[in-house]
């Protein structure tokens, strides 16, 4: 026992440890970096919508230099092909010249972090190729199927105004990120330290914090975090309070919404939750943590009705509503 209480406190050090290391180039986004770390450790995947300018792109590149990952970032447009984001087979000669074979060439998605710069440009065709990458780390291409590098995280953002062109992400594609997170508009001192730090000749540095073998033993560490029934049922609670036919369904989800969350919700709930637990020294998770956890993992599993998306109202809205009353059921 004492051993896992020495390696979750070096774990809990560790994570502190690389915010900070990050927090040293990217100026505010406190939420942020914490919302991407725990779902890196947590294994999974983050989509990032936010305007541009506010860092997406430099935070993920910053995210990879600290935890020495292989990066990799594809923009995506509408003219780009599932061949280039899986890799290709091209016939090659031998040495001798007198035959030719299909040699298979990687595509960028074969790094630990692949950024998905502005993901919802690209068409549905070339969106589903990150499908098998995203559920299941491998590519297959001519029915050969290899395995992706190990971790494998997708990062992808998106613009949440400017929607001419674009191609929204299926639903079976959107619930493949762990969580969707939204990147704000930084404060007015934020800005100031935004262009000094931009602008100027003493450009921070970031030094190499964890790395690819610590990230893993950070994400088995995680699966072995306690989840106690209580907390169990009260994630389940919330889940089952965003579908309109449930009983515990509130007001706003039975007149807005058209489906809720799937069982990857709760999946990603728990995970997140479990990684929150980690940052905060402890061997289980908490109310607290499945409350921090919610929004993000559920604000792009709820489909609004057509009644819904005209009033404007907000997946976020419609779980601060589900949250306080399961809180008056539980």
């Amino acid at each position: 026992m004492e051993k896992k209480e020495k390696q979750l406190q070096d774990v809990t050090e560790q994570i502190a440890k690389t915010k900070i290391e990050i927090e040293k180039y990217i100026v505010g986004q406190s939420n942020v970096i914490d919302q991407v770390l725990w779902t890196i450790f947590a294994g999974g995947h983050a989509l990032l919508e936010g305007l541009p300018g506010l860092g997406k792109t430099m935070l993920v590149r910053t995210i990879s230099n600290v935890m020495d990952l292989d990066f990799s970032r594809i923009q995506f447009t509408p003219d780009l092909m599932p061949s280039d984001i899986t890799g290709t087979m091209m016939i090659e000669p031998s040495e001798e010249g007198n035959r030719q074979s299909f040699v298979f060439h990687q595509g960028p998605v074969f790094a630990n972090i692949l950024l998905a710069d502005e993901i919802n440009r690209s068409t549905p065709k070339t969106q589903s190729s990150l499908l098998e990458a995203m559920g299941e780390k491998t590519v297959t291409v001519m029915g050969d199927t290899k395995d992706l590098p190990q971790p494998f995280f997708v990062l992808a953002t998106q613009n949440p105004l400017d929607l001419e062109g674009t191609y929204p992400l299926p639903e079976a594609q959107m619930d493949r990120f762990l969580m969707k997170i939204n990147v704000a508009y930084p404060s007015k001192e934020e800005l100031k330290q935004i262009v000094i730090h931009t602008t100027g000749n003493l450009t921070p540095k970031v030094s190499k914090i964890i790395d690819k073998s610590m990230i893993i033993d950070i994400q088995n560490l995680a699966n072995e975090i306690l989840v106690s029934e209580e907390m169990l049922d009260y994630a389940v609670h919330l889940i089952m309070a965003t579908h309109p036919d449930n009983e515990n369904a509130t007001e706003l989800v039975k007149k807005y919404v058209r489906y809720g969350s799937g069982p990857r919700g709760l999946q990603a709930l728990i995970r997140i939750a479990k990684v929150r637990a980690i940052s905060a020294g402890r061997f289980h998770i908490s109310k607290g943590d499945v409350k921090q956890a919610v929004k993000p993992v559920l604000r792009h599993r709820l489909f609004l009705n057509f009644e819904g998306e005209a009033s404007g109202i907000t997946s976020d809205e419609i779980v601060d509503e589900i949250i306080v009353s399961i809180g008056e059921t539980t």
